[in-house]
Parts: C-alpha cells; sequence; structure tokens
C-alpha cells in the first residue's frame, strides 16, 4: 500500500493567501506546501486507490501529485478543510462510493453521511455509504474502519486502513484532541505509518483564548484550545502508540519559521511504501 499525503495543512494552507509572516515565506522560498488535508492511499494489489478526506485543493492537489483518481473514498468529519472538496467530483466520476459515519451528531442532528448526502445530492454518481464506528469495512481491497476522536463541537472521526494481506498498517488521528477515547487508542496503535493532527507547538497555546489542556508531566500543553493536538501531544501520542514511522500534518502556519520544516513535520508530496 502507498500512502500520498496530497494535504497537510490545516484550513488556511501553507502558504496562507496574503500572507507574509516568516512561516509562508519560508515556504515560498523553499518551493513547498501545506494545502488543505486529504491523504491518498493506492492498494498495489488490486490497482485500486482510496482518498481519504475532499480538501477544497483536490483540483490542484491531483493536477501535481503522480496519483490516480480514486475508487472509493471516505469522510472523517464536515468541516470545510475536509469536505467542501467533494464538489470537484462533478464530471470526472462515473462512480464514486463515498464512506461515512451514521451516528447522528446532536449538533448538527444529522449524520457525517446525512450531512454529505444533503450538500452534494446533485452528484448523482456520489453514492454515499453509512457506518457504524469501529465498524471494519472493506474499501479498494483494504480493511478500514472509523474511530471515533475528540474535535468539538462536532462528532469527528481517525481512520486505520490495513492490507488484510501484508498486514500493513496506517493511522491516521483525524482532527482531534489530545482526549481521544482509549478504545480509539487502541485501534490506532502499532502502525507503520502514523499520520497525526499537530496543528501548533505548544507554545502557542499561549495565544488562544482557552489556552492549552491534556498538560504532561511538565506542564506542557497536548491539546491546544480544545481542538487539536500540539506538536507535543503528538509527539507524545506517537510514543505511546508505537509508531513505527510518525508524519505531522493539519499543521498551520504559526509555527515559526525556524521549527516550521523540522521532522517530523510534512509537507505535500510525501510518499510511503508499506
Amino acid at each position: 500500500m502507498r500512502v500520498t499525503l496530497l494535504g497537510t495543512g490545516d484550513t488556511t494552507g501553507t502558504p496562507t493567501v496574503g500572507c507574509d509572516c516568516a512561516t509562508c515565506e519560508r515556504a515560498r522560498e523553499r518551493g513547498v506546501e501545506r494545502s488543505r488535508f486529504s491523504v491518498h492511499v493506492e492498494n498495489d494489489r488490486t490497482g485500486e486507490a482510496l482518498l481519504i478526506d475532499f480538501s477544497p485543493d483536490f483540483r490542484h492537489q491531483f493536477l501535481t501529485q503522480d496519483v490516480p483518481l480514486p475508487d472509493a473514498a471516505l469522510v472523517t468529519h464536515i468541516h470545510f478543510d475536509h469536505l467542501d472538496g467533494l464538489g470537484n467530483a462533478y464530471r470526472l466520476f462515473d462512480d464514486l462510493p463515498v464512506h461515512a459515519t451514521d451516528v447522528v451528531d446532536p449538533v448538527t442532528e444529522e449524520s457525517v453521511a446525512d450531512t454529505i448526502r444533503r450538500k452534494y445530492d446533485y452528484l448523482d454518481r456520489v453514492h454515499v455509504h453509512g457506518h457504524d464506528p469501529h465498524e471494519r469495512i472493506r474499501v479498494c481491497g483494504l480493511d478500514v474502519r472509523f474511530v471515533p476522536v475528540d474535535h468539538p463541537p462536532l462528532l469527528c472521526y481517525g481512520v486505520v486502513v490495513e492490507d488484510p494481506e501484508t498486514g500493513a498498517k496506517c493511522s491516521l488521528t483525524g482532527d482531534t484532541s489530545f482526549g481521544m477515547p482509549a478504545e480509539t487508542r487502541a485501534a490506532l496503535a502499532d502502525p507503520d505509518l502514523l499520520l497525526a493532527d499537530a496543528i501548533v507547538p505548544a507554545s502557542s497555546c499561549e495565544h488562544h483564548p482557552l489556552g492549552g489542556k491534556h498538560h504532561d508531566e511538565s506542564g506542557v500543553p497536548r491539546t491546544f484550545g480544545s481542538k487539536h493536538m500540539t506538536r507535543e501531544g503528538a509527539l507524545d501520542l506517537a510514543a505511546e502508540l508505537d509508531a513505527d514511522r510518525t508524519r505531522l500534518v493539519h499543521l498551520a502556519h504559526f509555527y515559526p519559521a525556524d521549527e516550521a520544516f523540522a521532522e517530523p513535520l510534512a509537507v505535500d508530496g510525501e510518499t510511503y511504501d508499506l
């Protein structure tokens, strides 16, 4: 299974439009980008491809990265930077199965699957399939599970992708605080590749109205505000899960320029063969 990081940025991406901060300038100098989040998984055995989340940068990503269009897709939650690229499916697909969870969110009064059906009812070649959390489904010859995480106020899910023949495993935390459930942590554990939300370094928490939470023994916040892990939180989670390789994703341009492109912070276009 080949994993390609199509989009490794947060909701504004890096460089951010109209921003001349040192980090955005450094990205331009390096010729690198962190577009809005999306991951492409290709099954070499079957020749099928799976897309995880529909970035608003869908068109740009598929024009600039050497990957095939997906045969199926997953959606982790309904925020703009993970869903609104689905409109790009118009006239590109004869049939595109889209998988999401069927749990009704008390905030929206509909499930992720229902929201997709409602927002994209004009895409008659997109067919939405609803699933329970932790339910194992076979998509593109791969075993896939949605696992609940903590991204208030909306329901949000991480994803586990496993190759049933080779045992290769890729775990994605999705957008989440450090406070995800124990059952989810167990499902994500022991991956060959962990893609972990790490929106900012812990030092940025002093600028958030809510500060930080889920502090470690030294008082370092592992959650930025209430919705996303800090870099330090993501790295602690990676150690807890015993990840063989970790890439930090969903990164904001608020990283200081001298830290923004250090390991293991990812940039668009990275590929991993598992």
